[in-house]
């Protein structure tokens, strides 16, 4: 049945780009941005501890999308942040046949709950563990990133390239925040602590993948695999001209079982110097 999904995926992206991107649009006016710095006490949830937040906005916008998206492409499969919570066995359809859209409705929810603009919705749609495209939109600072496989990354319509990080200058490294690393995956990242590298706690993942590709920042650093945080990013840093590695040196699979931690870096040599650091505190 997939044959009759669409024409085909290329096809479809090349007919529905700009529907998918109005959806994320539509999301943020309607379910986002009238939150921003207006969120209720009882707008806020906590998940898995005081550091794992949720919104009214995270929700409702992760239902939109699912229904807008889902629409756009009959047959395919939404797995959003706030579904998976909800019932854990939906995100088995990654590792599925049929195209399946990864959300983050609001990436960077504890910097949207304080009104710190530097949040993030993440769109990328994938089939059998291959990204195929991807959308990162900040409507607080109104910018859109866009990836397809093998036809570039772009910022508001702009090509985006990271090159390689300027010689003799430190490495800027967005690693894993240590409100959300256990005891065990602070100490594989270690190795980031050594002179020639700058690392730091990272914000919104979506936007740290962002300034990868934009040769803003030098690599990330991430102990964490869930796939509606990276897979929008790691398309748009490869198309970009970046590189995304595993601790082990493999690149990093959407569809789990990844040794970590894991790069993505502004180029391939910059995610094998990564790797090589990190190896040293696994």
């Amino acid at each position: 049945m997939l044959e009759d999904i669409t024409e085909t995926i290329d096809e479809f992206l090349a007919r529905h780009s700009a529907d998918v991107e109005e959806a994320l649009r539509g999301a943020a006016a309607a379910e986002i941005m009238p939150r921003f710095r207006r969120l209720a006490a009882h707008e806020v949830d906590q998940k898995g501890g005081p550091h794992d937040l949720v919104t009214d906005a995270d929700r409702n916008a992760e239902l939109y999308l699912t229904k807008a998206l889902g629409a756009l492409l009959p047959g395919s499969v939404v797995v959003g942040e706030e579904a998976v919570h909800a019932n854990p066995a939906t995100y088995e359809a990654i590792q599925g046949d049929a195209p399946v859209w990864i959300v983050d409705p609001v990436d960077g929810t504890r910097q949207f709950v304080h009104g710190d603009d530097g949040f993030c919705t993440l769109v990328a749609l994938a089939r059998g563990g291959v990204l195929l495209a991807s959308w990162t939109y900040a409507p607080a600072r109104d910018q859109l990133a866009t990836a397809v496989r093998g036809r570039g990354a772009f910022l508001d319509g702009e090509r985006l390239f990271a090159g390689p990080p300027a010689p003799g200058r430190d490495l800027e490294i967005a690693t894993s925040h240590p409100d959300y690393t256990t005891d065990e995956q602070k100490r594989t990242l270690l190795g980031l602590w050594t002179d020639g590298v700058a690392p730091r706690a990272c914000g919104s993942a979506g936007l740290e993948y962002l300034a990868v590709a934009r040769g803003e920042l030098d690599a990330t650093a991430f102990s964490w695999e869930l796939a509606w945080d990276h897979a929008a990013g790691l398309l748009l840093v490869e198309e970009a001209g970046g590189a995304h590695l595993t601790v082990t040196g493999e690149p990093f699979r959407i569809t789990g079982g990844n040794a970590l931690p894991f790069t993505a870096a502004r180029d391939a040599a910059t995610a094998r110097r990564v790797v090589g650091l990190l190896s040293g505190g696994v």
